[in-house]
């Protein structure tokens, strides 16, 4: 949001205070200033002349020869302004004047010399309108600075929004000047409104609140015999430099109430709106708004109506119908407060931010509307004095926030803050904020002001932070505290996640990743992945990002794919959030996921298959102590290989899936490159029991080490062959490893290595013989035979 100095003075004297450093207190007590403006510094030579004559350019049907007298001296000036005419008052920078980086010079133009420029508003960097020269509206005197006559230089400074969400009153420049007001001890003043009790006696204007839950309050009055359709240059040159266009008066002097008071407003024409109706539709309907967009409204966007017909989205944008127009002479001003809730969810629903949703979100304060009115009006009167009220100042309010007093004493004040602050200096800043404030016996009564009540101030410690921002927390002396610190137990979810992404770092060499939990549908399409029915964001910011993942995979393989260059292998995993429909209660079952991905153009997919296997292994191995089983299934979605998928399995339970890619995604995501990969459920596998470890001693003795290589029939699992030495105890047997795996075309051979160790002696070969032959004898029995 941006912020003039020039304004905020009209409410503060801040005489004597250099601004920047004003500025950069407001960012240590209030808010973050993100940038300053020094506005109108760089323009100097620009003054009022008088455009005497206007004659054709020979040579040129755009251009024209004038006369242009400054006081001080005629000139000789080419222009192409489309608006140029005798007696006109212009800006005009007169020989040596800067605009900027610009300097005037003499030169010519078309072949005619040029002594200087009239100017526009764009080019003195004060509107963006560019239709032709700015005509000076004030009685002024010829050669008169430009920057005696408007506003011109100001200084501008820029708030970051979010900074401000839980402040609703600074959305205003009067709550921004009433922050000045505390800092420098400056007297904040009251800003010129109209008494509304004057219209007292007039017709009240038909306010109908169908609906009281959303539309707090609904302020309105009639307005008739408008005249004027400009509004004053210096009223321009403010909303320019806050990010706002001038339009027409009415239009303009919304914005300006909304900028200066924080409270949105809305001028009707009231040829098509003569009455207030405020409802909810029971059907969806398409709406055309000021902007000239047709919306999409449901049945949960709230309207104003006259009768039954819709004229506004409430608190975000008018309708074209009921619009401001160059020729209204008659309106009906809206000035209303609305469920901030309501507002932002319309607002999301419909893709329409705007400056006056903005601020009904932060819940402002109901108390606003009728000050809001009450100023317009006094800006009107005196810019349009024969424009008058037709109507009594009307007002429904069916919903109101609970009035906050909050107590405390001293004790309280010096154990949160841990400074002296006096009494007087408790009490002077909280009145400078607008508190009231009351000190008997020690203790402190607030009470809390309505523009800080919508959600801001509810809790004594909130005073607390009202008195120790503005005393300055750059004013703090740095101590040590003094408490009790226990360390905090770590949680074995988070601890399993730690373990997890070390091993994957250290010791695989992998790299972390960030990913959104939706689905995104143009990723996925481009990979041949389907988008399965999943539970869905009810305000996703486009169609496409809706539906919530059910695996973590597709959004790893979207980083494969656009990282596919990156080395020749490399691998990714990330430890995120995956949806699994709902559960029996109704909620979402949001499940703790462990997903990993290696791609590489120099290892087979075989390989890879295998290299992801053993890291998946040592998951369990280091963590729970206990081993992985690995079971074929079917492929469950259509991105997973129909053949090489198998679950991942602890004790007989589920855990997760480990997998190659079908053809159809292999092909989308890589051409070159061969990918494998694995996802762990790590809310079951952290509910499982650790297993104890057990240590061995290592035998003195020389062991035995006996390779045998088997021809494994088509179907056979490595499984099958480890029941041959486990159905048959042998104590000497201290361990079975597999050597390889190989695949001549024809057949599959595993070979497989028996370690036999003693405590008590050197073994003897003949000692394990018949043990070897035993299990060679038991699995011939069962087509597994010993390779020749």
């Amino acid at each position: 949001m941006l912020l003039s100095m020039n304004w905020i003075r009209d409410f503060v004297d801040l005489d004597g205070f250099d601004l920047d450093d004003l500025i950069h207190r407001f960012t240590l007590s209030t808010a973050e200033v993100e940038d300053v403006y020094h506005y109108g510094s760089d323009i100097s030579g620009v003054v009022v002349a008088k455009i005497l004559s206007v004659e054709n350019h020979p040579d040129s049907k755009k251009l024209h020869l004038l006369k242009v007298d400054t006081g001080d001296r005629i000139w000789d000036v080419v222009c192409g302004a489309p608006n140029v005419r005798p007696d006109m008052l212009v800006a005009f920078a007169k020989d040596g004047a800067k605009l900027g980086d610009i300097e005037i010079k003499p030169t010519a133009v078309a072949g005619v010399m040029s002594y200087g420029m009239c100017c526009g508003a764009d080019e003195l960097g004060l509107s963006a309108d560019r239709s032709g020269l700015l005509e000076v509206d004030k009685d002024a005197a010829l050669g008169t600075d430009i920057k005696d006559v408007y506003d011109i230089e100001d200084t501008v400074f820029e708030v970051d929004n979010k900074s401000l969400t839980n402040r609703p009153d600074l959305w205003g420049h009067y709550g921004i000047a009433r922050e000045f007001a505390a800092l420098t001890g400056r007297k904040l003043k009251p800003y010129k409104t109209v008494d509304l009790d004057e219209f007292a006696s007039l017709p009240p204007v038909e306010i109908n609140i169908e609906d009281p839950e959303h539309c707090y309050r609904y302020s309105s009055i009639k307005v008739d015999n408008v005249t004027k359709h400009k509004s004053p240059f210096n009223m321009q040159i403010r909303l320019f430099y806050c990010g706002m266009r001038g339009i027409n008066l009415l239009t303009d002097l919304t914005n300006y109430i909304m900028l200066e008071l924080g409270q949105p407003m809305h001028a009707f024409d009231r040829r098509r709106m003569n009455a207030v109706n405020v409802k909810r539709f029971d059907k969806p309907f398409t709406f055309r708004t000021l902007d000239g967009n047709d919306r999409a409204i449901d049945e949960n966007t709230l309207m104003i109506c006259q009768g039954e017909k819709p004229v506004a989205v409430a608190g975000i944008m008018g309708g074209l119908d009921s619009s401001i127009m160059d020729d209204t002479t008659e309106l009906l001003l809206e000035s209303a407060c609305f469920d901030g809730v309501c507002i932002r969810k319309s607002s999301s629903r419909m893709g329409l931010r705007t400056d006056a949703s903005m601020r009904y979100e932060k819940m402002l304060d109901p108390e606003l509307t009728p000050e809001a009115i009450k100023r317009f009006l006094a800006l009107l009167w005196d810019i349009d004095e024969g424009a008058k009220a037709v109507s009594s100042f009307s007002d429904s309010y069916p919903t109101k926030y609970k009035h906050i007093k909050l107590t405390f004493d001293r004790r309280f004040v010096d154990r949160y803050t841990g400074i002296e602050i006096t009494d007087d200096r408790i009490v002077n800043t909280l009145v400078s904020l607008g508190f009231g404030v009351a000190l008997e016996d020690g203790t402190f009564t607030v009470d809390v002001p309505s523009w800080r009540a919508t959600k801001d101030v509810t809790i004594p410690a909130d005073i607390i932070e009202e008195i120790t921002r503005i005393y300055g927390y750059d004013n703090f002396v740095v101590k040590t505290t003094k408490s009790a610190l226990k360390p905090v137990p770590e949680s074995t979810t988070k601890n399993v996640e730690r373990q997890i992404k070390d091993l994957f770092v250290k010791s695989f060499g992998m790299h972390e990743l960030h990913s959104y939990i939706w689905c995104d549908n143009k990723k996925y399409a481009e990979m041949n992945i389907d988008v399965e029915d999943n539970i869905r964001l009810l305000n996703a910011m486009t169609v496409d990002n809706s539906v919530l993942r059910n695996s973590m995979i597709p959004s790893l393989l979207s980083f494969a794919k656009d990282n596919k260059g990156f080395a020749p292998s490399f691998g990714m995993f990330e430890i995120g959030r995956v949806f699994k429909g709902k559960r029996a209660d109704g909620t979402a079952n949001e499940r703790k996921t462990f997903g990993a991905v290696l791609v590489s153009s120099e290892k087979s997919e075989r390989e890879l298959f295998f290299d992801l296997r053993r890291m998946v292994a040592c998951i369990a191995h280091s963590i729970k102590h206990c081993d992985f089983t690995f079971e074929n299934i079917a492929a469950e979605h259509n991105w997973q290989h129909p053949k090489n998928t198998a679950a991942v399995v602890i004790d007989g339970v589920r855990t997760g899936v480990l997998c190659t890619l079908h053809p159809a995604t292999l092909s989308a995501v890589s051409k070159k490159e061969s990918i494998a990969c694995c996802e762990i459920d790590l809310d079951t596998f952290c509910s499982m029991e650790k297993k104890p470890l057990s240590y061995v001693e290592v035998s003195k003795y020389p062991s035995i080490d006996w390779d045998l290589t088997f021809v494994l029939p088509e179907g056979v699992q490595y499984k099958a062959l480890t029941s041959a030495w486990s159905e048959r105890k042998n104590e000497l047997l201290r361990d079975v490893s597999l050597v390889d795996i190989y695949n001549d075309g024809d057949t599959n051979s595993i070979s497989v290595r028996l370690h036999f160790a003693s405590d008590e002696r050197t073994l003897q070969r003949s000692e394990v013989q018949v043990f070897v032959d035993e299990i060679i004898e038991k699995l011939a029995q069962r087509g597994i035979n010993l390779k020749a």
